[in-house]
């Protein structure tokens, strides 16, 4: 376990591109990277063995998850700037669409899509992050996929009759 806090440190600057993708908010991302180690170093004792980094991504998603339970009962505030500003045009609208598209998605399926994409982690370690069948995040990500597409497009999403 000699090598455990060296690979905590090292996967730090993952940790916080992955937080301010989730976030969307730097500090507040700083804030849950911070929570992720002390819960990571405090519960050293509970590791036993295998990959840290993946280890330390089902923390910080827990944490996160919690972290928006945690806002899910508050009552919601919404600036009247946020709302008021033209849309923009040129080359940073096309940043912005992304980020509405995926601010758009389910939380387990933007978590699956980041993980994947910008974190690189293969399928079998995001099931075993998000504790669901590798044949789970296989359809979040599908759904996330089309999705995103479908609202880059321009289109509505289309929605399924449930019998």
């Amino acid at each position: 376990m000699s090598g455990f806090r060296p690979s905590v440190e090292a996967a730090i600057p993952a940790l916080r591109r992955y937080a301010r993708a989730l976030t969307h908010d730097a500090e507040l991302a700083d804030d849950l990277v911070q929570d992720t180690l002390v819960r990571a170093l405090r519960s050293e004792h509970l590791f036993h063995g295998g990959d840290v980094r993946s280890w330390l991504y089902t923390i910080l998603t827990n944490l996160n998850r919690n972290r928006l339970r945690s806002l899910a009962r508050r009552p919601t505030h919404t600036s009247i700037e946020d709302n008021d500003a033209p849309d923009t045009a040129g080359p940073e609208a096309g940043g912005r669409d992304i980020e509405r598209a995926l601010a758009s998605l389910v939380d387990d399926q933007r978590v699956a899509l980041l993980l994947v994409v910008l974190e690189g982690l293969t399928y079998r370690e995001v099931a075993e992050i998000q504790g669901v069948p590798i044949g789970t995040v296989m359809s979040r990500l599908a759904r996330a996929r089309i999705q995103i597409k479908t609202y880059l497009d321009g289109a509505r999403p289309s929605l399924r009759r449930v019998k």
